[in-house]
């Protein structure tokens, strides 16, 4: 496998070259460039040849001394809010952790969740979901969720590597992310496309009925099919946990104990609360980190902070999102997604076949743009789509949370990497989800969207 995928990152590389040096597809020069490293750096986030903080730096100094970008754009990601709230996420989930609230929420909910392996990773989804009609940051939710599942594999005793604990870890990053994508203000992507339609064509799309076309397959069958995806993979068995009332604390810890629960009470308070105050989930986050780094009524010194921050978790992501900025502008994005929509067999009269290839434009796109750049991307080209189609505007543009909820590789989506990273297990179990996922979706969830579609009067 080691030197398939050697071989492949080599042809990938040469085939950059050719692009980039020979330009046989007659781009722009820059954007030619652009390409070829944008290729090669899929193929090492894609095969893991390399660390994927390494596969991120090679990018981000390849823009820099190419001068493909400026500087500003292909470091973007560090200026992100994103950024920000891993950061924060980091910092509070070592709180849950060091502090052994973790532990004592998993006491309190273990006996209701491992009656069997199944019933805890379903739990666990259902915890996840409940908190996307709270939370409007797919990583808030990992970073509460991922130390009191972690605390809960301790006490089932699976260890690190474990089937049973990378299911867990599995369940959370996904139950924390991939649900979002039909709650309209859960997700990024779903943000972007409906501020940008409603910038480009008047378009606003209301919370109810955006949460009736896409929760019922996107949200709760695309949530079951990861969770038997998961038992299947990573199988393992569970007792049942008795309920049993925690270890006697001493007065100072059980102290401690709640008054990081009144800071993380607070700061969920404002995550749910964001439409009405404005404050992005990322300054809130580190609003709170900063109280739970201060010295005597903190929880954590300068040592411990450096241990609970994965500084390659960050250069990974950082580099996931810097590139769909280069793609952006440099142009890229909008050459790709032309060439790609002119090569579909789109016709009026087949909504079916329509529908298959906007979706699959989407899914295409977010491998280029990351899956933020997609709306940023394809909301322009809408129009035309429509008139190509036949299909309403609205239609088309949906088409796209069909496409960009369907994720092909982890590096598209950073918070499905920052949950993983909190859980401290392998980054290599995700490429292993996504690829199934994305077959079980083309396969059976994508034509039962459609027929849920015909139902809400969609096509």
């Amino acid at each position: 496998m080691t030197l398939f995928k050697n071989a492949l990152v080599a042809a990938i590389a040469l085939l950059a070259l050719t692009l980039a040096l020979a330009n046989p597809l007659g781009l722009p020069t820059g954007q030619a460039r652009t390409l070829g490293l944008v290729l090669f750096t899929l193929s090492l986030w894609g095969t893991g040849v390399v660390p994927g903080y390494l596969a991120s730096l090679t990018f981000l100094t390849g823009v820099v001394i190419l001068d493909l970008a400026p500087p500003e754009a292909a470091f973007s990601g560090f200026s992100s809010q994103a950024m920000w709230l891993i950061i924060s996420g980091f910092v509070i989930g070592e709180a849950i952790r060091s502090s052994g609230l973790g532990h004592r929420l998993a006491l309190a909910i273990g006996p209701h969740l491992s009656r069997s392996y199944g019933a805890l990773l379903l739990g666990l989804m259902g915890l996840a979901m409940v908190l996307g009609f709270l939370m409007p940051s797919s990583l808030g939710r990992a970073v509460v969720l991922v130390p009191v599942g972690m605390a809960l594999a301790e006490r089932l005793g699976f260890d690190k590597g474990s089937n049973g604990r990378i299911g867990i870890a599995l369940t959370i990053a996904f139950g924390a992310h991939m649900p979002g994508y039909a709650v309209l203000p859960s997700n990024i992507p779903n943000v972007v496309l409906a501020g940008t339609a409603e910038r480009v064509y008047g378009l606003r799309f209301a919370y109810a009925s955006y949460l009736e076309l896409h929760y019922p397959v996107l949200g709760l069958l695309k949530s079951l099919a990861i969770v038997w995806l998961i038992t299947r993979l990573y199988p393992a068995r569970c007792d049942v946990l008795p309920a049993e009332a925690p270890a006697e604390k001493a007065p100072g810890e059980t102290g401690r104990q709640i008054w990081l629960l009144a800071v993380l009470l607070t700061t969920l308070g404002f995550w749910m609360t964001d439409t009405i105050h404005g404050i992005s989930p990322a300054w809130i986050g580190m609003a709170a980190s900063i109280v739970l780094l201060l010295p005597r009524v903190g929880f954590m010194g300068p040592a411990e902070f450096r241990k609970a921050t994965d500084f390659g978790t960050l250069l990974f992501v950082s580099g996931a999102l810097g590139l769909g900025a280069v793609v952006k502008d440099s142009g890229l994005g909008d050459v790709i997604a032309h060439a790609a929509a002119a090569a579909l067999p789109l016709a009026e009269g087949q909504d079916f076949l329509n529908y298959l290839s906007l979706s699959g434009l989407a899914m295409v796109t977010g491998v280029f743009t990351t899956i933020p750049g997609v709306p940023a991307v394809l909301t322009s080209l809408a129009a035309e789509l429509s008139e190509a189609t036949g299909l309403s505007l609205d239609t088309v543009l949906m088409t796209q949370v069909v496409g960009f909820s369907t994720i092909l590789f982890p590096y598209q989506a950073g918070p499905l990497i920052v949950a993983m990273g909190l859980t401290g297990e392998s980054l290599g179990h995700l490429l292993r989800m996504t690829l199934s996922l994305a077959l079980i979706v083309v396969v059976a969830l994508l034509p039962l969207n459609f027929l849920w579609w015909q139902v809400m009067g969609m096509f």
